[in-house]
């Protein structure tokens, strides 16, 4: 094992600089001590729903790697075909394809949803959720996105609330058996509004359950982006998603702000609306918008 060897000079400077700091500011000091105070380690992503549908995983794969975007959420449904039908070799060769790149395989960006009034749904939609657990963890993923994704009408909200709580509860137990985290994406008429997603994660208490944040303009309804974001902060989980960084309608700036302030690790998921030609100088362009946002 080789050994560092600490330049002296270096030691004494710092050395230095830590004690006036000690002497000049102790109750920062004291602070830091019962805190965590690791600075923000965001890394920039990209969700495959728009941008990546039509690209086969060898094309998704080269288009990270040339723009330097470096993590992927893989949609079901898209042209790169990741999906539970994979056989046991072709899971292996989805796994070896990204070992042998730059680009991380985030996880799996799924529809199962459990707000649903009929019993046959909800359990097809849990049991749905736990194959994308089986293919995240035979492909090197960490985790699935799920969603709430509304309510049922003349059904009230409460009984809902607490019906994608528990199934909630379930996938997360089941995801943790195999590594997999169950990122809850902020979706879905009226089930997006962070007062209801508060509600959701009240009932949801397993912690392996997430919140991914998702950019909505409910976000900024009610008493503001502020108080919005601190609502679930405590949830957050690796993922976020965010569209256009420079789309001028959201305040990304004030947000990439909050999730500085709060030591935020994770990935910070471009999930596009447009429909660029070029995707590697659009992915660039993104990534350099997310780079001064977060500088």
């Amino acid at each position: 094992m080789k050994t560092r060897v600490l330049d002296r000079r270096a030691f004494v400077k710092n050395s230095t600089f830590t004690a006036a700091a000690v002497l000049a500011v102790p109750s920062v000091v004291n602070r830091c001590a019962a805190a965590d105070v690791r600075p923000a380690k965001m890394e920039f992503g990209l969700v495959t729903y728009l941008w990546g549908q039509d690209m086969d995983l060898p094309t998704l794969i080269d288009v990270c790697d040339k723009s330097k975007v470096l993590g992927v959420e893989v949609r079901t449904e898209h042209k790169h075909g990741v999906e539970p039908s994979l056989s046991k070799e072709e899971r292996q060769a989805v796994r070896k394809r990204f070992a042998d790149s730059p680009v991380t395989l985030v996880g799996y960006g799924s529809n199962a949803q459990y707000h649903e009034n009929d019993p046959a749904k909800l359990k097809h939609n849990i049991e749905l959720t736990k194959k994308y657990i089986h293919l995240m963890h035979d492909c090197g993923g960490t985790g699935v996105k799920v969603k709430p994704n509304g309510f049922v009408r003349n059904v009230p909200r409460e009984k809902t609330i607490e019906q994608i709580g528990k199934a909630l509860n379930e996938v997360a137990a089941y995801g943790q058996q195999y590594g997999q985290k169950i990122r809850v994406e902020v979706h879905g008429s009226g089930t997006q509004e962070l007062p209801v997603m508060k509600a959701i994660f009240d009932i949801a208490d397993h912690p392996n359950v997430l919140v991914c944040w998702n950019s909505n303009d409910e976000d900024l309804k009610g008493a503001g982006l502020d108080a919005n974001f601190k609502m679930v902060q405590p949830r957050f989980g690796d993922t976020v998603h965010v569209r256009e960084l420079n789309d001028g309608t959201y305040p990304y700036a004030q947000l990439m702000k909050f999730f500085k302030q709060v030591s935020y690790q994770g990935w910070i998921m471009l999930e596009a609306r447009t429909n660029p030609k070029d995707k590697v100088a659009a992915l660039i362009e993104q990534r350099q918008v997310f780079e001064s946002l977060t500088a």
